[in-house]
């Protein structure tokens, strides 16, 4: 009962959070420009959202797309190395943001033991968001992607793969800079896709190209930057 209280309040708190503070600060102050944003429709059975990562912004411009109705339903894959490394930031993270906490580098438990906590949020059709190159880039480039986001395909096949390419949070906040500015960002999103049986290295692969093929057609449209 007192985990089921503690729960509900940081779920109020969360709601709060985006309502009066992030989506206000993401549509007013900075701007997106969405491409597909009809593919995010329909979620309501769950989705692992797959992005490429040039900054801290990126979570909550994602997360800004989506209805207040499923904001305490997202949850950001983010390294526990990082931010959990004090329990201030533990608390800070996990109830304004609701991330699930991981470790960097797979270990040698079973997998359903490593990514038990991302299993039971897709199963309770939650949505989780995970950036497979594992860090922030600083160039705004799609860099290799890690194979974990396969395996969580692979353990929840019926959970539809959802590819995005996101460009300029790396100009908002930079990962050398604390202050924010104002930049309008840009985000594809693709079509949704599943896992099809394929080794986990050549699925994680496949989604690669589907994020560089929505970075192409960026490039097409706006050209250098």
């Amino acid at each position: 009962m007192q985990f089921d209280s503690l729960l509900r309040w940081q779920n109020i708190i969360k709601f709060l959070f985006f309502l009066l503070f992030v989506k206000p600060f993401i549509f007013w102050i900075l701007g997106i420009n969405i491409r597909g944003a009809e593919k995010l429709l329909h979620t309501d059975n769950g989705a692992i959202i797959v992005a490429n990562h040039n900054s801290h912004i990126d979570t909550l411009l994602i997360m800004s797309l989506f209805p207040m109705s499923k904001i305490i339903k997202i949850h950001p894959v983010a390294a526990e190395d990082y931010f959990c490394n004090t329990k201030f930031k533990s608390f800070i993270f996990k109830t304004l943001i609701g991330i699930i906490p991981i470790k960097r580098k797979l270990s040698k438990q079973p997998k359903e033991v490593f990514f038990k906590e991302i299993n039971n949020a897709l199963k309770n059709k939650h949505i989780i968001i995970i950036y497979p190159e594992g860090t922030r880039g600083e160039d705004n480039l799609i860099h290799d992607f890690k194979t974990g986001v396969a395996h969580i395909a692979k353990m929840n096949p019926a959970v539809p793969v959802i590819p995005m390419y996101v460009n300029g949070p790396d100009k908002i906040l930079p990962k050398v800079d604390f202050l924010p500015v104002p930049f309008i960002s840009d985000i594809y999103v693709s079509a949704h896709i599943y896992y099809d049986n394929s080794s986990t290295k050549d699925f994680t692969n496949k989604i690669k190209r589907v994020v560089e093929e929505l970075y192409i057609i960026h490039k097409k449209t706006h050209g250098k930057e």
